[in-house]
This record gives structure tokens, sequence and C-alpha cells, in this order.
């Protein structure tokens, strides 16, 4: 099966703003002086759509990729091979006025919102700033745009000539997104971008997400770890391990009905007060392998309680099972 075959099938019949197919992205890391250097492997093959007015959640532990993969949607790297269209231009071949362009229709909300605004410059200067490096906006015209874009998120007027540590971490993140739609994107990849918040605040800012994408009609790529946070907010999921998607679909029909070891073991662990939930978790062995050197066959055999002598030779491809696509030998008994 080809990678473009292995993407989903979507319910939505809008085209999609960005197509990515079979993504890889290598690392060359030195493993000492006598030892040279290895390839590590942080995205081995990865193919997704992201499509406008929806979510696609990439999710999965530290280790697996998504923020490579964030990086490489975001062009801040290129990747090792595969393809990445953004509206039918593929920006792996790109040069670099392209890319320019490009860049500004796929912005970034980082974890941190402290940590991403600049702590010396006003409100007014951090949202005005990307309209004075790639527009030819006068001053004005910036001013109301930025003052515009903070009544969209939820700030008040006075808050345009105040400093980031003057707001709490929630209008911190408010001001961040703000700034990465400043530039109208088409695209939003959001990375942990709650994660970071007091539970009182993380319902307010996934809501703020989801009103601003209907508004604007945004696609989200919204990397996470939180499960309980994406089925909040996510339309599509795409679970990762070790560099690769082990099953991809509807967040209904994932979370509903998981067939993947991996993702049955995600979704276990998520809190739940139901006793017989709690009582039915899978016990995963070990912790994530390195990239560097990953297990044969199967990734995570090595780990899974369903691990055959099969799983140990054999790499699953992803295929369709039960409406979505599924990186496992036994999808179909899994369940």
């Amino acid at each position: 099966m080809t990678a473009a075959a292995a993407m989903p099938a979507t319910p939505v019949a809008a085209e999609p703003v960005l197509k990515a197919t079979d993504l890889h992205r290598h690392y060359s890391v030195s493993r000492g002086l006598l030892r040279g250097h290895a390839s590590l492997k942080a995205v081995a093959g990865t193919s997704f759509l992201l499509h406008p007015g929806r979510t696609l959640a990439v999710v999965g532990e530290s280790g697996c990729g998504k923020s490579t993969l964030a990086r490489m949607v975001t062009m801040i790297e290129r990747p090792t091979s595969g393809t990445l269209e953004l509206d039918h231009i593929d920006v792996t071949k790109a040069d670099h006025a392209t890319l320019k362009r490009l860049r500004a229709r796929v912005q970034m909300v980082f974890q941190d919102p402290y940590g991403s605004l600049n702590p010396r410059k006003q409100i007014g200067e951090i949202l005005e700033e990307p309209l004075e490096i790639n527009t030819q906006l006068d001053r004005v015209q910036r001013h109301d745009a930025a003052r515009a874009m903070m009544a969209h998120v939820g700030l008040r007027p006075e808050h345009y000539s105040r400093y980031p540590h003057m707001f709490s971490g929630g209008q911190r993140q408010r001001i961040a997104i703000a700034r990465a739609l400043m530039l109208k994107p088409k695209v939003v990849v959001a990375d942990e971008p709650v994660s970071a918040l007091d539970v009182s605040i993380r319902a307010q800012v996934l809501n703020l997400l989801m009103d601003l994408q209907a508004e604007f009609n945004l696609a989200y790529m919204f990397i996470s770890h939180d499960l309980s946070v994406v089925r909040h907010i996510a339309d599509d999921v795409m679970v990762m391990y070790l560099g690769r998607p082990v099953e991809q679909g509807t967040k209904d029909t994932v979370f509903r009905d998981p067939r993947h070891p991996y993702t049955q073991v995600l979704l276990a662990a998520t809190p739940s007060v139901d006793p017989k939930a709690r009582s039915r978790r899978l016990q995963v062995k070990g912790e994530l392998p390195s990239p560097i050197d990953p297990p044969p066959g199967c990734t995570f055999h090595r780990r899974c309680p369903f691990a055959t002598d099969r799983c140990a030779q054999e790499r699953p491809e992803l295929r369709p099972v039960a409406g979505r696509m599924v990186a496992c030998h036994f999808a179909e008994t899994t369940a």
C-alpha cells in the first residue's frame, strides 16, 4: 500500500489545504569518538490531510515525533524525504521566496505563552510585528488590525500598551493566539497549547480556539498527549509511535473502538471514575525505544500485551480496518 493510500478518508468534501505524503525527518547523531554517527529517525513515514474548519489531533508520548512533525508543517525544517503540499505547492521543493510567502499561511501556537512572547515589547507591538515584516500596511492599519484581533480573542483595548508579565497564563495564551492569526493563516499548528495552563483556564482557551476556527475556517493541527483535551477539540486523530502513525481515523471512531494496542493503552491511561473501566486497563511494559535503534518488525512489539513472533519479524503497514487506518497485524481481533 502506498503512503498516499494509507491516508484515511475524511467525511468532509472540502479540498484539503495541506497534504503530507510519507514524510521522513532524520538527524545525524554522534555516538562518540569511536562509534561515529548514527541516523535518528524522528519521523519515519507519516501521511495525513488537513482540511479547512477541521482539527487533526496528533497524539503520543514524548519522543514519538509530534514536535518534529510540527516543525516540518510550519516549514521551520525541511523533511528528509516525502512531500508536503500547501495549496498544491510542494514546500519541500520551494525556493526561498516561495517559502517566505507560504510560511505566512501556516502559523504556530506554542506550549509556553510566556516564553514565546517578547517581554520587552508591549502587546500592541507584538501583534503588529508580523504585519510590519510581511505586509505593506501602514502604521495606522497595523494598529487597527491589532486592536481588532485583540477583540476577537477577548482582550480589552487597554491591554494594548501593557507587557506580557502583566497578564495571567490564560491571557498570555490569548495574546499568542492573536499573534498567530495576524497574518490570516490557513493552518494553525498548536503544540500543547493548554498544557501549561491551570485546569480552570484550559476549557476557556480550547473554546476560544474552536470559536476562531469556525469564524476563520482554520485548519488545526493540534499536538497533545492529553486525550481528555483531544476528545474535546479534535475531529480526526492520528496516534504516533516512534515516528510512525499507528492509528488514524475520526475522533469518534478511534475513541469508541480503538484497534491498535498502543491506542488502547493511551486511552486506558486516561483517568476514569468508572471502576470497570479502571479494571480493564492494559498493562504496557518498558519505555519508548530509542529512534536511533528501533526494534525490528512492529516497533511496539516489545511493549505490546498481544505481540507474537510475527510482530517481532514483520512490520505492519497502515491498512483500513473498521473505518480507520491501523498498523497492526491483529487489528481485527484486538477490540
